[in-house]
């Protein structure tokens, strides 16, 4: 169950019971969330306090009979009730987002959601309207669809027009390439882009590089486990099999993210909105850099590695997979070193 399904699923249960149980006025959304600190599992929502200040009642009774009716839905594991009627929901684990990514490799992300789908992209001539529609080439295909060219046999074709808020033409000379590709798919199409001086800074104050370096620091990771020779251990002699590895909670958010990149992807490419997708790498960057800053995946000093350092070697290879393939589909370059 991706965020979008998770969603929906808690929608559609708080729906059924402000109507057939409280008689209150149904919700037009509710929020879903990563948990806060105090709370647990993998998204919390405050849906329970949202239907109890409509309903008149008590949040504790209307969380309990949410959490009832969440927890017997497929794809949620189990749902907790913290504070006030925070609702705390802990999905299945049916699959290791980190092992789908490192055997999908550059594929990871891409699926058939399109279902083969023509469409023919007919942008404007302005340059952040092309920059969009030279993203959407690259995120439509690996969604599944098939993109018909102008003047190519095509009647069938959804013909999606591309048109974005232009940018202030003054401030574009200002920034590199890559940054003013970055500032123009990060905001919503209908938005003016933000062109501001973090984008000039080689620091983690600017998204891009925070992207990036992170990409980067996956990469020299995995070099220096290859010195190391920690890639290795499982295939000495006398060594045990791969045992199961407790995970902290910075690496459930790290995974969490890792596994969200193909959902993330098809709603982009459905919403034809790469910003998105460009929004959702700064929360992987971000879950990366503090799981990394939290439990290094590289041992200390003499230290010996261990499985835990080996599990987390693998998994800051997934997060460089997921990195490098969403920066490719925006267009932008993921670097080696930075």
């Amino acid at each position: 169950m991706d965020p979008a399904e998770l969603t929906g699923t808690v929608l559609r249960t708080v729906r059924s019971a402000a109507v057939g149980e409280f008689g209150a006025p149904a919700p037009a959304r509710v929020v879903v969330e990563r948990p806060r600190p105090g709370g647990c599992g993998d998204y919390a929502t405050n849906a329970a306090l949202q239907l109890a200040h409509a309903a008149g009642c008590d949040p504790l009774d209307v969380a309990v009979l949410l959490r009832d009716r969440l927890a017997a839905q497929p794809g949620i594991a189990a749902v907790t009730v913290t504070g006030p009627g925070f609702l705390n929901i802990t999905l299945r684990a049916d699959r290791d987002p980190v092992e789908d990514a490192l055997s999908a490799g550059a594929l990871y992300g891409h699926g058939d959601f399109l279902g083969g789908n023509p469409v023919r992209l007919v942008a404007d001539e302005h340059p952040r309207a092309l920059v969009l529609a030279d993203s959407l080439r690259r995120l439509l295909p690996a969604a599944g669809a098939s993109l018909v060219q102008q003047g190519e046999p095509g009647e069938h074709a959804e013909v999606v027009p591309v048109r974005a808020v232009a940018s202030p033409s003054d401030l574009s000379l200002l920034f590199s390439p890559a940054a003013l590709r970055w500032a123009f798919l990060r905001a919503p199409a209908r938005q003016r882009p933000r062109l501001t001086p973090e984008l000039l800074l080689l620091r983690e104050a600017n998204p891009l590089f925070r992207i990036q370096y992170a990409h980067s620091r996956t990469a020299a990771l995995a070099r220096a486990a290859a010195d190391l020779r920690i890639g290795a251990l499982d295939d000495a002699p006398g060594a045990h099999p791969r045992r199961p590895v407790r995970h902290t909670r910075t690496d459930g958010v790290l995974r969490a993210a890792i596994g969200e990149l193909p959902a993330v992807v098809e709603t982009a490419a459905r919403r034809r909105a790469p910003d998105r997708l460009a929004r959702h790498l700064d929360v992987l960057a971000g879950a990366f850099l503090g799981a990394e800053a939290a439990h290094p995946a590289l041992p200390s000093g003499d230290e010996e590695p261990t499985a835990v350092h080996r599990a987390r070697l693998r998994q800051a290879a997934a997060a460089g997979v997921a990195l490098r393939n969403g920066l490719g589909l925006l267009g932008i370059r993921a670097p080696e070193y930075v």
